[in-house]
């Protein structure tokens, strides 16, 4: 078994190494990807001032986005016949995950109901992630098993932070068939021509991409990453900001809000698995 080494504040983390690529996880910090370098080139942003404060959220690297992805209506929404509070992006990303199987290039880590989760997410359910390294392409295996009496809601979602240099944006391009969009720094229905990466914020919520996947190209001198995902994800998200060196490109199962409004959401049978992954190589 492969030992975690003092990353980021002193916390445990594991390295994942095949060839010239190396991949970096913190499971306590929501078991997040940190890093991702391939022959030098560091693939993903990350402001480590984030990690190394629990009070924050994590900015950069590859958060994973459960039991929701983007927030609910006022924080809210009902079940049970109660209503219950969940922050935007859910309480995956916060929590600690526990390692249960780590190789030179393979660590498997999970997280299982609890009374913290219920008190926002009233369901029992086993998550596991498994991150897996062949040559440049990274593997995220999302599985969810629901251990509850009744159907068990799933909103996924993946948050990369792909390093792409400011100065570099007005070069920098993310592959898409999309005809409209949510524009969700404006608050309104777009129809989608094409991306600025250059203005203040970005942030697009791509209604009709019809791939399972995508091409960014982060500019002069970086490798272009291809992405791949489970059907299931039917939504692409691409949000940045100005000054800021990263692209966001994410791969939802559903739009915001979906745990409120049932559009689009996921169910997992009782005593049923649900499975899905992400795949991004540079």
């Amino acid at each position: 078994m492969s030992r975690a080494f003092p990353g980021i504040a002193g916390l445990d983390t594991y390295a994942l190494v095949d060839g010239g690529c190396r991949v970096e996880v913190i499971p306590s910090r929501g078991a997040l990807v940190s890093r991702m370098t391939v022959d030098g080139d560091e693939v993903l942003y990350l402001d480590e001032a984030t990690v190394a404060d629990p009070a924050k959220n994590v900015r950069g690297g590859i958060p994973v986005l459960f039991p929701i992805a983007g927030p609910l209506p006022g924080d809210t929404y009902p079940a049970d016949r109660k209503s219950f509070t969940m922050s935007q992006h859910g309480f995956a990303r916060r929590l600690p995950w526990t390692v249960r199987q780590a190789e030179d290039s393979l660590l498997v880590v999970g997280l299982t109901s609890s009374e913290e989760t219920r008190l926002q997410f009233p369901w029992d359910f086993d998550a596991q992630l498994t991150f897996s390294l062949v040559g440049t392409r990274l593997t995220l295996d999302f599985d969810v098993e629901n251990r509850d009496t009744r159907p068990l809601p799933l909103h996924l979602g993946f948050h990369p932070y792909f390093r792409v240099p400011d100065a570099a944006k007005a070069v920098a391009t993310v592959e898409t068939d999309a005809t409209h969009a949510w524009d969700n720094f404006h608050k309104r229905e777009v129809p989608f021509t094409g991306f600025d990466l250059t203005l203040p914020e970005v942030d697009l919520h791509l209604r009709d991409h019809s791939g399972p996947g995508t091409r960014l190209t982060r500019g002069p001198g970086a490798r272009p990453v291809h992405l791949s995902w489970s059907p299931e994800f039917k939504l692409l998200v691409v949000w940045t900001l100005r000054g800021k060196d990263f692209v966001c490109v994410e791969p939802w199962t559903a739009a915001g809000g979906a745990l409120a409004t049932g559009q689009g959401l996921l169910h997992v049978e009782p005593g049923e698995r649900a499975s899905l992954a992400f795949d991004i190589e540079a």
